[in-house]
């Protein structure tokens, strides 16, 4: 009785039930019994191959190679050698030379109270933390040095990361998704264009420094907004702009940057690896620099790796927008943390910056002075700002053919070091998302003399002469 009483209750819903979707439903049931049973092929119906068509497969393959040609005068083939610390003065191919090379600004490297504070903590700690910073990898004086970052920032919280590059290419895609908008300057370094990568957002380059180009951008993306409100509540917007721009020394108009900030509710980023540590009374930044509060910016972020002359970078700003990235900033929470030595180099750096603020005034004076000086020479045109540490050379007459212009440069800097002074052409990477021209980078340190700066731009114009 219950088996009929089923089979009726069946017959009474399939009587029910629409003719068509029956059939749709029976026809969709035979489609996934036939995928589940029916194979893409035979494996017997394949053609085997003899042993000797075998070999001879083998014989005929050349496997591509791992590296493509490479000219024989290609600059990475010929690096400069550097022997020893490279502070003021640094052996550069056997060359005893000044340096105008690296990003020592406030000459830390070979500083002797750094040196001893980083050899006491190796003895006490070790070389290294083995371990990301919420697995194990938490040392006191990494608590030590965010707190520090964020007394000397003004700001409310700092959180440091073991890496410089990726400081700022972890940070943007932490807040930054996809369907958000980034309005981004064209001249921004390379560890930025890998996190507006990683963000999977949409990006609108600007001109470099053009505050009219970036609001033609902004009222764009207002038409849109306003043509689709329901997307547009659930769009985040966002600024990405350097303090100093790595790429051609130039500062950034940050009070025009907040206005608009402000006219289109945007949350601004500002990367400040050159310019920490060499803007400002204090050292503090572009913020310091054009006195502007610092909570009109959101998130600040710094290498250690320039100005302090240790490891790794940090982030600064409001305590719920920092903790954000101790879960989502991925180069914080997957990478070994910094190893305590850096931390506590980094803790001496700021001490001495702290203790005394002139170097900061002087830097700027041997800015200045350099910026002068280099911008008398005939063959060369100077580019960045004055109060900036970063300069580019760019040749006044330049070729048609861009490797030939490098192979100029090149050849200058070679004359250089020879000459007793280290300087290096600018190397950009060609996935970058603009080309660039070739040029050479001075960048300034606050040991300089004014003897030693006008040298430097004597032995540049000597060598552009003996070039040509």
């Amino acid at each position: 009785m219950a088996t009929q009483w089923i089979l009726f209750e069946m017959f009474q819903v399939l009587h029910e039930v629409p003719f068509y979707h029956v059939l749709l439903e029976g026809g969709l049931l035979v489609w996934i019994l036939w995928l589940i049973f029916h194979k893409s092929y035979n494996p017997k119906e394949l053609q085997q191959l003899t042993e000797k068509e075998k070999e001879q497969l083998i014989e005929e393959w050349t496997p591509e190679p791992l590296v493509g040609n490479v000219p024989q005068n290609h600059p990475s083939l010929k690096p400069h050698i550097v022997s020893g610390k490279a502070g003021k003065y640094m052996n550069v191919n056997g060359h005893q030379c000044l340096n105008m090379a690296t990003h020592n600004y406030l000459g830390f490297v070979g500083n002797k109270d750094i040196e001893e504070s980083a050899v006491k903590t190796v003895q006490k700690y070790g070389v290294g933390s083995c371990g990301p910073r919420g697995f194990y990898g938490t040392v006191d004086v990494h608590l030590d040095l965010e707190d520090k970052l964020a007394e000397f920032m003004k700001m409310e919280e700092a959180v440091v990361y073991s890496y410089g590059f990726c400081t700022i290419a972890s940070a943007i895609p932490a807040y930054s998704k996809r369907g958000d908008v980034i309005f981004v300057d064209e001249d921004v370094n390379f560890a930025i264009q890998k996190g507006l990568d990683a963000s999977r957002s949409k990006i609108r380059f600007f001109k470099h420094n053009d505050m009219a180009d970036l609001e033609r951008l902004l009222l764009e993306q207002a038409e849109l907004d306003r043509r689709n409100p329901k997307k547009a509540q659930v769009t985040r917007r966002f600024l990405i702009v350097e303090g100093i721009y790595m790429n051609s020394g130039d500062i950034c108009p940050l009070p025009e940057l907040v206005e608009l900030r402000k006219k289109y509710k945007l949350r601004i980023f500002i990367d400040e690896n050159v310019s920490f540590g060499t803007l400002g009374d204090h050292g503090r930044g572009v913020t310091e620099y054009y006195n502007v509060p610092n909570d009109e910016v959101d998130v600040i972020s710094c290498s250690m790796e320039w100005a302090m002359a240790t490891i790794g970078g940090f982030c600064v700003g409001s305590s719920f927008v920092i903790e954000h990235q101790r879960l989502s900033g991925l180069g914080y929470s997957f990478s070994a943390s910094l190893p305590p030595l850096l931390a506590t180099a980094a803790i001496k750096a700021l001490d001495i910056m702290q203790t005394d603020p002139s170097m900061f005034m002087k830097l700027q004076m041997c800015c200045q002075h350099v910026h002068r000086a280099l911008s008398s020479l005939t063959l060369l045109t100077l580019k960045g700002h004055p109060d900036s540490p970063v300069k580019h050379l760019y040749l006044r007459d330049p070729p048609n053919c861009t490797d030939h212009e490098l192979c100029l440069l090149n050849k200058i800097v070679d004359f250089c070091i020879e000459h007793g002074v280290a300087v290096v052409t600018a190397a950009y990477l060609p996935v970058e998302k603009f080309t660039r021209r070739n040029s050479i980078r001075v960048t300034v340190n606050n040991m300089l003399t004014e003897d030693e700066i006008n040298n430097v731009a004597a032995v540049l114009e000597k060598a552009c002469e003996n070039l040509h």
